[in-house]
């Protein structure tokens, strides 16, 4: 299969579009660190719970995060290994100098 006729292609552009917004890519920032409240994030960021929880159901919806019940709370984490290793690459690249 080539990369014209991969089905994958298109899940892949609409993770980077819903990346492209930067508070939403700030939430899912704000779950590397394992398992954290709405309230935690919102602090974290600087923005209101209520957006905050709007950003996680994309990012959920997506498959970007996973959210998991805690008594009362839902306790929000990057989905997997594949999601972190992304976001702490892409963030490293970032971070480099520029070439020559």
């Amino acid at each position: 299969m080539s990369a014209g006729d991969d089905p994958r292609i298109g899940t892949i552009a609409a993770v980077f579009r819903l990346l492209g917004d930067p508070t939403r890519l700030r939430v899912l920032l704000a779950c590397l660190d394992g398992p954290i409240a709405v309230g935690e994030i919102a602090t974290r960021i600087g923005a209101s719970q209520p957006l905050v929880s709007h950003h996680l159901r994309q990012l959920r919806e997506a498959r970007m995060v996973r959210g998991e019940r805690h008594q009362r709370r839902i306790l929000y984490a990057t989905a997997d290994d594949h999601v972190s290793g992304m976001l702490v690459d892409m963030l490293d690249h970032a971070g480099e100098e520029s070439c020559p």
